[in-house]
């Protein structure tokens, strides 16, 4: 059935983890969320979007892993926190998947640094709303463990991550989104 693309729009929210039924999402799924992601619009086209999939039971506990050790190196013995570790850790195997969210900056350096975020931000706009569209809760995560976790990523030179998509199907209602009035957010001249 298809969707008025404002009314998907407005639908979207942060579904966290926690939220998400262990209902798994097909290989076939992913793909289109990611095929969808791909479309985004990109200056010179570069297409900077890349993401690294966990996909499988394993290695969603592996990212975990990674995850609580990552905490665990990170703070002082003063300031660590069980309870933290065990949050930051449970996100992962909460989810159906997670998807670190990457980008390729131009070897050649031709546009901004920006304008290259700004487009794996609107592919990952286009994989929230297909999301949605779909019935499955999303999540974007930018937690500063994953940001240093390139050689954990196994990325090559000139690309970085910008966080974690957490995905998960979820019987809970997101609600009603608030906004603003669009009025007061805009000058005519």
């Amino acid at each position: 059935m298809s969707q008025d693309i404002r009314e998907v729009i407005r639908k979207r929210r942060s579904s966290f983890p926690a939220s998400y039924n262990k209902k798994e999402i097909s290989h076939e799924v992913i793909l289109s969320i990611l095929e969808a992601a791909n479309w985004a619009p990109t200056h010179k086209k570069t297409q900077p979007w890349r993401f690294v999939v966990f996909e499988s039971t394993e290695s969603r506990q592996s990212l975990s892993d990674y995850l609580a050790n990552a905490y665990q190196q990170s703070v002082s013995a003063e300031k660590f926190s069980e309870i933290q570790q065990k949050k930051i850790s449970e996100k992962p195997v909460q989810s159906a998947c997670v998807i670190a969210i990457c980008m390729q900056r131009s070897p050649e350096e031709t546009l901004p640094e920006w304008e290259e975020i700004a487009a794996v931000s609107c592919a990952v706009q286009n994989m929230w709303l297909t999301c949605t569209s779909l019935g499955i809760g999303s999540y974007w995560a930018t937690p500063g463990l994953i940001l240093k976790a390139d050689a954990y990523l196994g990325l090559p030179e000139g690309q970085r991550c910008l966080g974690l998509f957490y995905m998960g199907y979820t019987d809970v209602d997101g609600g009603e989104g608030q906004r603003d009035d669009i009025a007061t957010k805009i000058t005519w001249r």
